[in-house]
Order: C-alpha cells, then sequence, then structure tokens
C-alpha cells in the first residue's frame, strides 16, 4: 500500500490485554493541575521497568470537571489490578496531596472500584473528614494550604496496551518531525495516551537478549548502525526509525490514534513530497505471540477493525 508516496507494510502491530484507570485532576488554574499530573505521570513509559504506563490525556476546562476548576484527564495502565491500584495509590500520596490547590476525582463510571482516596484519608491523622453526595464519597484531608479534597475511589476497566506503529526515514531529523507531527494529531483523540517521552520511542525493543540477564532488548533489525551486521528490516537509505506506543480504553480507540498518525504523517509528503524524508510506515509485533490484539495497518487506514 502507497499512500502519499510512503509505503505501508503489510503487517500489524500487537498488543496485549492491561487493566486502566482515569484520574480527573483540578487546581487552581492549569499551571497546577499540569504540575500534579506531570508529577503523577513521571517514570511511566514502560511496565517493563516502570510497573506502569501512564499520561495526560487531555485538558479540561472549568465546566468539565466535579467541582468548576480547570483541570486534566490523566490514564494509567497496567499489566494487572493488582499493580495499578498499588501504583495509583502511591502516585496519588506522592504526586496529588504534595501539589497546591491539587484535587482529584474519578474519571471512569464502572463496576469495579479502585482507591483513589479511601487510603490517603489517613494522612489527616484522625482529623480528615467526609461527605456523601450523590451516593459518592468524599473525603477532605487537612493540610497545609487548606484542604485536599479527594474522592474515595474511582473505576478501573479492561483496557489494551501496546498499539504501535513505526517511522522510517532517512534522517533522524525527518523522522523526529513527522514522530512529532503524528502526535499533535493523535492527541486530539481521546481514551489514548502515547506514554513514552513527547509520545515518541527511540529504543524499540525485541524479546529477549544475548545476556541472560535481560529479557528485552534493542530491535536491531530496524537499527540502523547495524544493518550490516544483523538481518536488517532496513533498506540502504534508511537512516532513523521513531517508533509510537499507543494504550487505550478499547480496540477501536487506538485503532482510530494510529489512523489518525499515520495519516498525518503521510500528508506531509503531500505538503512537501520526498522532502519529508519519510520512507514506509511498518510495526513491531512477536508473530502474534505477545498479545491478542492485531491492529492490521492495512485495515485500519482502510477504515476497517477487527
Amino acid at each position: 500500500m502507497l499512500l502519499n508516496g510512503i509505503h505501508i507494510d503489510d503487517t500489524f502491530a500487537e498488543a496485549f490485554n492491561m487493566r486502566g484507570t482515569r484520574v480527573i485532576i483540578t487546581a487552581q488554574n492549569h499551571k497546577w493541575a499540569y504540575h500534579a499530573a506531570n508529577a503523577m505521570t513521571g517514570f511511566a513509559t514502560s511496565v517493563i521497568g516502570c510497573g506502569v504506563e501512564a499520561g495526560i490525556e487531555r485538558e479540561l476546562s472549568a465546566d468539565e470537571t466535579p467541582d468548576g476548576r480547570p483541570g486534566v484527564n490523566v490514564l494509567m495502565f497496567a499489566m494487572g489490578s493488582k499493580v495499578l491500584m498499588q501504583q495509583l495509590e502511591t502516585r496519588m500520596g506522592q504526586c496529588i496531596l504534595t501539589c497546591p490547590t491539587a484535587a482529584a476525582f474519578a474519571g471512569i463510571d464502572s463496576e469495579d472500584q479502585i482507591n483513589l482516596g479511601k487510603h490517603l484519608r489517613y494522612f489527616g491523622d484522625g482529623y480528615q473528614t467526609s461527605k456523601l453526595l450523590n451516593g459518592i464519597r468524599y473525603w477532605r484531608i487537612p493540610v497545609m494550604d487548606g484542604e485536599f479534597l479527594v474522592q474515595e475511589t474511582t473505576g478501573m476497566v479492561r483496557a489494551i496496551g501496546g498499539g504501535n506503529f513505526l517511522i522510517l526515514a532517512t534522517s533522524q531529523a525527518s523522522a523526529l518531525h513527522a514522530a512529532e507531527t503524528a502526535i499533535v494529531a493523535m492527541k486530539q483523540v481521546p481514551n489514548v495516551i502515547m506514554p513514552f517521552p513527547g509520545g515518541v520511542v527511540r529504543s524499540g525493543s525485541k524479546v529477549g537478549s544475548k545476556y541472560p540477564s535481560m529479557f528485552a532488548s534493542t530491535n536491531d533489525a530496524f537499527c540502523p548502525t547495524l544493518k550490516g551486521l544483523v538481518n536488517t528490516e532496513l533498506s540502504d537509505d534508511i537512516e532513523s526509525v521513531m517508533e509510537i506506543v499507543i494504550d487505550g480504553l478499547s480496540f477501536d480507540d487506538i485503532a482510530i490514534s494510529m489512523k489518525v498518525g499515520i495519516e498525518a504523517i503521510c500528508a506531509l509528503n503531500k505538503i512537501s513530497g520526498e522532502k519529508s524524508g519519510v520512507k514506509r510506515i511498518s510495526a513491531g509485533n512477536y508473530g502474534g505471540k505477545l498479545g491478542p490484539h492485531h491492529f492490521k495497518l492495512h485495515e485500519i487506514l482502510g477504515g476497517k477493525s477487527t
């Protein structure tokens, strides 16, 4: 498949089951809501080393939040319920409770509930108070700038992690510019995050390593400097590869995000032709052995999802 001169590989991105939650963070203004959210989503790029994958989904206006203040939505994903609950409570205590003027509320309504402020209330040392409004419990915890308001629980849902696509370009600058263009477009899609720095990962990995202590290592087939040493997937003109990884609340959320991102990249060629430097779009998979969710690039771009 060719899209504005860019070859779209006939392959699929392989993704796996996760558990996800959303937290609404509000504050006196967007600056402090972002301070809290950025701290909460720090060191949360990959479950391989971070335990959780998290990111800011979108900005919220005052009329979209429970307390009528500016805010942001944060999405968090983990491989299991226990890990997600642990990471959420830890990050709430260290990053949201500590942030001036911040408050936190449930962002997902689900039968499965996990603790948001239920245990955090004990920081109030007995001076915390609760309110039950419309069947929802909130906690008011005294802190030095006033009170920290937090909902007792938030919802947890089944989710998907590891949707991805690869950008193959003639230079590092071209690959990065294409990735940045895709991220801008993908951030308009709800229910997804791109958890790596700036939404982009340069260190794509494969399962296994020559070193017994490593269970993942560099994806050498897509490393330009190894073209003469390994069974490469790259042609001679490819000098840089960037990957965008997507976590989402559903298959269709991720598929739409991938479609939007890839089409944004291919639109660069429509504007600048060969000057964009992007030659191919591919995807990372392990032959179907990693996870049950297969995002087939040709079907996604053709408007189909399975």
